[in-house]
């Protein structure tokens, strides 16, 4: 009889020890399954944010474009194809809503003030005029913290797109549909020179 009840006893115990067991490892899947999740969101905020900064610079490079064309077209009258391609390029990014979008018009609007830097080196009285050289400054000051926003901006990236590539997290990406963002790179060799902003 002790016999029979020590083999319960200890069959009980066995039972409980694997259900302790199983329990554990159920609430340790839940538990990296929340924090995988928080970490991939975070991420993804982190990148939207880097982004709104740079939002925020093209924004102050797309108010002093105006200013700085006006300045130059007194200088340089026919040079009208330059000025249309950097209203068009402006014109493009009023209309970008999405980070690609945006991304896209950036591209544009570089590509544009590299012809428009390009016929600005021929007149030298401009270079003097103290309303460009003013606008000149802002210019450069704005390129430089775009150049910097774009970086932080492809940090970000990296870091959110490594996280939803690698294993076990892909689980949760998947489940939870989060998408490979977009880095934001140069296509055309043109605009992967060094834009020369000094007059």
């Amino acid at each position: 009889m002790n016999l029979i009840l020590a083999t319960e006893v200890t069959n009980n115990i066995g039972m409980w020890v694997g259900i302790g067991i199983a329990a554990v490892l159920i609430i340790a899947i839940v538990i990296w399954f929340i924090c995988t999740y928080n970490k991939l969101v975070s991420l993804r905020v982190h990148m939207e944010d880097a982004f709104s900064v740079i939002d925020i610079y093209l924004k102050k490079r797309f108010d002093l474009i105006p200013n700085l064309v006006e300045t130059v077209k007194g200088y340089a009258k026919h040079e009208s194809e330059t000025f249309i391609k950097v209203t068009e390029a402006r014109a493009k990014s009023t209309k970008a809503s999405t980070i690609p979008e945006k991304i896209e018009a950036d591209k544009a609007m570089s590509s544009a003030l590299y012809g428009f830097y390009r016929v600005t080196e021929s007149y030298p009285d401009l270079r003097a005029n103290v309303n460009f050289m003013d606008l000149q400054a802002q210019l450069r000051t704005i390129e430089n913290e775009l150049v910097n926003a774009r970086k932080y901006y492809n940090a970000t990236v990296r870091d959110l797109n490594k996280k939803i590539q690698s294993f076990p997290s892909l689980i949760v990406a998947k489940m939870f549909k989060f998408e490979i963002a977009k880095l934001f790179e140069l296509d055309s060799p043109e605009e992967r020179k060094n834009v020369k902003v000094s007059f």
